[in-house]
């Protein structure tokens, strides 16, 4: 069965990393207090009970969205955005910081057209179309295998002259209960400017 992925096109490969240029996207966010290692559990059972219907549409009633990919988690967001017309992270290990977990909204689906979160916690924004850098990679969700290979794809970027701009968002695609060895990990870099083919 094939679960929804934001829409791109791949604009170069390179032997370590591949950017994608995202077409514009809406996520569904929590933004937590936590370690790293909890973010994603706080934050996904909010976003879980929003897709599963504990919502409001404006003629009343909840209603079920689709699970998509992959949940992204981004570090640092100094403050919780609004609502406007993809698991992020960050800090020092095992530390407390802010860390942003998103859920993809399902494509086609728009600010106007998706329900309104009961919970407010959960907040709704779109994603501006962008140039990411991204990096695939298998194992555990550990904070330390994301920051290794977040530190890999840096370099690259740095070897091929390309500059990365803002925080890391890891990216995961699968169920917890995915062996790790099989599991898609990802780490999202957005670029300062747009990537020529190549």
């Amino acid at each position: 069965m094939s679960i929804a992925e934001p829409v791109y096109e791949v604009v170069r490969r390179a032997p370590d990393f591949e950017v994608r240029r995202y077409a514009p996207y809406v996520v569904a966010e929590v933004v937590v207090e936590a370690p790293f290692a909890d973010a994603g559990n706080l934050g996904f059972r909010p976003l879980v009970r929003y897709i599963g219907g504990q919502n409001s549409m404006p003629a009343g009633g909840g209603r079920e969205l689709p699970m998509t990919a992959p949940v992204l988690q981004e570090a640092g967001r100094g403050q919780e955005l609004p609502m406007t017309a993809p698991v992020l992270q960050g800090e020092a290990s095992g530390m407390a910081g802010r860390h942003a977990v998103q859920f993809v909204m399902p494509p086609g689906m728009d600010m106007a057209r998706l329900p309104r979160p009961a919970d407010a916690r959960v907040t709704l924004r779109e994603v501006p179309g962008r140039d990411v850098a991204v990096l695939r990679y298998s194992g555990w969700w550990t904070e330390d295998a994301f920051r290794t290979q977040e530190r890999r794809l840096r370099e690259a970027l740095r070897t091929a002259g390309l500059e990365p701009r803002g925080e890391a968002t890891w990216a995961r695609y699968n169920q917890p209960f995915s062996l790790w060895f099989l599991r898609r990990n990802e780490v999202w870099l957005p670029l300062s400017s747009p990537v020529s083919r190549g």
